[in-house]
């Protein structure tokens, strides 16, 4: 007999676990279905962004997934870069994320992925609604109008899993993405790049020369805009280490010597693994195809530059979770899951060939045109604005979703991935977060549905809003206050929030048909 669930998640990686646990929180049934027994020891996956841990505090394990960091508590986060080798004369440690951080509720974190998975894996064991099936292999995936059927072996037995919905979480090669003929295109630099493991004591000594960082950034003129990369995995020893080799490397290559011409002289070091990969950017053209949905790395893949790939696939998920639990408790319709692929195909598409392809492309440019050899004056004053230029895309770093069929956005509102940071709210995008008069950030006085944020709003204003819910049996919470105490920066006195903490309507007053707008952003008109 078949398993049943709501929701069937193929892959238990960090994106699938993710979506497990904000599906389960909802009370929606699901079962993960992951191939793996163990976690992989390989150090990826380690920046996770001020937003991704806004999910973990609404999961209830950010302040577990904090204790589980590698590092020393207190370590800077950040990165230095550096010019030809570690030992140069020009290099910077310029601001990078913590320029964002008054945008957010929680700041950002550093440890491996293999820790986050721990934690992840630990909170879902805890919901009762969630089953996972470890060392389970899913081999088919088949929908019809009805439901969906996922089949899955091990150990030569085989058994099937029926649900209102599958998600294909399932990493880049995804059997899921492929059987629902889901095609993907992108761009390939044709590079392969190295992954070294490594621990040196010796390095982490030569490394006191720089402020306390977690990631050194080598800009080498003869890689033409690629970098060489070291990122801390604790403090004291471990490493990892990214570089472009030449084709066909993979059999003969010097690791030693690749390391020793990035730090710029001979260290001590313990290889402890190798690996490769090839530097290109696969974007899926849909995230869905009926009953049949993909997120992270089955949705897109990209080299691992700025730490966009983990933190936009638990991005996904968030962004799917409450859709997928709308619809199935009732209150959400078609056209909210058909947003989840405009809304984050979009991103994606401008995250792989705008931001990492125009930074490849600029460092390029800089690193051809100046040279310290030939003008250091002007070769120095453009290194900087390189060292800077992470931090400035961060910045510009804003994903939005102004156009979306289930935002009030403005008329010209489009969906993307650029942006600018600011205290006023606005329609699709990322709610600020603000103290209340309580003393509270409004971030911990939103609840898992829609919230309403009304700020010295009218009673006859707000009560529409709660009338209009109720009878469209969509949960709203209410969070009233003052239009002062620094609250006056969202620049409007009524703010409707979705469940992923995103804006889909301002004003100062309830408009002419509220049960209209409510009916828009939960998809159903």
């Amino acid at each position: 007999m078949a398993h049943r669930y709501q929701v069937i998640i193929v892959g238990g990686g960090p994106v699938g676990v993710g979506l497990s646990i904000d599906l389960g929180l909802r009370g929606i049934s699901c079962a993960v279905i992951e191939r793996r027994l163990q976690l992989s020891n390989i150090p990826k996956g380690q920046g996770l962004a001020q937003r991704t841990l806004e999910h973990f505090y609404f999961w209830g394990i950010a302040d577990e997934l904090r204790a589980a960091r590698v590092m020393p508590q207190g370590h800077p986060i950040g990165q230095v870069t550096v010019y030809e080798n570690l030992m140069s004369e020009f290099w910077h440690a310029a601001p990078d994320r913590v320029l964002l951080q008054p945008y957010y509720f929680q700041a950002n974190e550093r440890l491996p992925q293999y820790e986050t998975e721990k934690v992840l894996r630990r909170r879902m064991a805890e919901l009762a609604c969630v089953d996972s099936y470890l060392g389970w292999t899913a081999t088919s995936v088949e929908q019809d109008a009805q439901g969906v059927r996922v089949v899955a072996s091990k150990d030569g037995t085989e058994e099937v899993w029926e649900g209102d919905y599958v998600v294909g979480c399932d990493g880049g090669h995804s059997m899921v993405r492929e059987q629902a003929d889901i095609e993907r295109s992108g761009t390939d630099w044709d590079e392969l790049v190295a992954l070294v493991v490594f621990r040196s004591p010796e390095l982490h000594e030569a490394l006191k020369r720089f402020p306390d960082r977690s990631g050194y950034r080598v800009m080498h003129p003869d890689l033409k805009g690629y970098w060489m990369f070291f990122g801390r995995v604790d403090v004291g020893e471990e490493f990892f280490f990214h570089a472009p080799v030449p084709p066909g490397a993979t059999e003969d290559l010097d690791v030693p010597g690749l390391l020793y011409r990035a730090v710029g002289r001979e260290f001590e070091c313990e290889i402890q693994h190798v690996g490769f990969w090839d530097l290109r950017v696969q974007v899926a053209d849909e995230y869905r195809s009926g009953r049949v949905f993909i997120a992270g790395d089955a949705a897109h893949t990209h080299p691992p530059y700025g730490g966009f790939g983990l933190n936009n696939g638990l991005e996904d998920a968030v962004n799917l979770g409450w859709k997928l639990a709308a619809v199935l408790a009732g209150w959400g319709g078609d056209r909210l899951l058909a947003s989840y692929s405009t809304e984050r195909q979009a991103i994606f598409r401008d995250v792989g060939e705008d931001i990492i392809g125009g930074w490849i492309r600029d460092d390029r440019r800089l690193l051809e045109q100046y040279s310290p050899d030939t003008d250091r004056e002007a070769f120095e004053r453009h290194f900087e604005e390189m060292a800077k230029g992470y931090g400035h895309r961060l910045r510009d770093f804003e994903p939005h979703y102004e156009g979306s069929s289930v935002v009030i956005g403005p008329p010209d509102g489009v969906i993307s991935a650029h942006g600018s940071h600011t205290f006023t709210a606005r329609a699709g995008h990322h709610l600020p977060p603000q103290k209340l008069s309580s003393g509270s950030n409004v971030f911990e006085e939103m609840g898992s549905g829609f919230t309403l944020v009304a700020l010295d709003a009218r009673d006859e204003a707000v009560r529409a809003f709660e009338h209009a819910a109720t009878s469209l049996k969509v949960p709203l919470r209410t969070i009233r206050d003052t239009f002062a105490g620094g609250r006056e920066a969202y620049e409007v006195r009524m703010i409707l929030v979705r469940p992923d903490q995103y804006v889909v309507w301002t004003g100062d007053t309830a408009p002419e048909d509220v049960e209209q707008v409510m009916r828009t952003v939960t998809g159903r008109l």
